[in-house]
């Protein structure tokens, strides 16, 4: 039987690293955007519940994991704790939402679904500011974390649009909603042809995995559904490739109206 090899993840930088309690409530508190917080499963005492509390607040993932895992991360005394710092900052979906209003632009969003290669996010960045894009919403789970391989894949693109974290896709779908942003999804079976949507309006468009496509339960959310004209039998685009197709033809509708 042959065996795949499958390249493990690299270890983040230790200047990446909040290491121990206090050094990481110290770091929210004064703004510090956090990736990620790596908690033991069975840490316990008075600062715990302040890290847990803040991290909520602030819309920041805790994964609950065994004592191997942070040793793996670092030789410090990590006290049960050890965060991932952020190399882009967070927004508040509804603050992004309103500030592309109140500039007079009309929203066009991308929403990110189980994309799990970091290559593949920094090249969607990258199509996404050429061609006016103003906000990537992504989930808190489940997604490559946007690191500085990322913002290299990205030509830098990633800190320069707005980047929304949410811990629910279909919450963020009916914030959309609720402010007349419309969402469509890019599905190969789609009747609909990618040209025929009106990209003129507010829309906000989901991109799912190449391997499972969109979840069904924001396929089902959304308001339309899409697919893109091939030639020739042959699977599909890359995600970030048809990301680059999609967003093109919503940039040159609104740049022809």
């Amino acid at each position: 039987m042959n065996h795949r090899f499958k390249p493990q993840a690299p270890k983040p930088k230790q200047s990446s690293l909040i290491i121990g309690r206090q050094p990481l409530l110290e770091a929210m508190k004064n703004g510090k955007a956090i990736e990620r917080i790596y908690m033991l499963k069975t840490a316990s005492g008075d600062i715990i519940p302040q890290i847990r509390n803040q991290a909520t607040e602030l819309r920041i993932p805790i994964n609950y994991v065994p004592v191997e895992k942070l040793n793996s991360l670092t030789q410090a005394n990590h006290q049960g704790v050890v965060a991932l710092a952020a190399s882009v900052a967070y927004l508040d979906l509804q603050d992004v939402i309103s500030h592309t209003v109140e500039k007079g632009e009309t929203p066009l969003f991308l929403i990110l679904d189980g994309i799990t290669d970091v290559r593949n996010i920094g090249a969607i960045a990258r199509s996404a500011v050429c061609c006016g894009a103003q906000a990537i919403i992504i989930p808190d789970r489940g997604i490559a974390a946007l690191n500085e391989e990322a913002l290299k894949s990205s030509a830098g693109a990633l800190e320069r649009i707005a980047i929304c974290r949410v811990n629910s896709l279909l919450k963020a779908i009916d914030e959309l909603h609720l402010n007349g942003i419309k969402v469509v999804a890019s599905e190969m079976e789609a009747k609909s042809k990618l040209q025929d949507l009106p990209w003129r309006e507010p829309v906000a468009v989901i991109m799912g995995s190449e391997d499972k496509g969109v979840y069904p339960a924001l396929l089902k959310a959304a308001d339309e559904q899409f697919h893109i004209p091939m030639q020739n039998n042959f699977e599909s685009f890359n995600v970030s490739v048809a990301a680059g197709i999609i967003l093109y033809e919503a940039m040159k509708q609104r740049l022809d109206a």
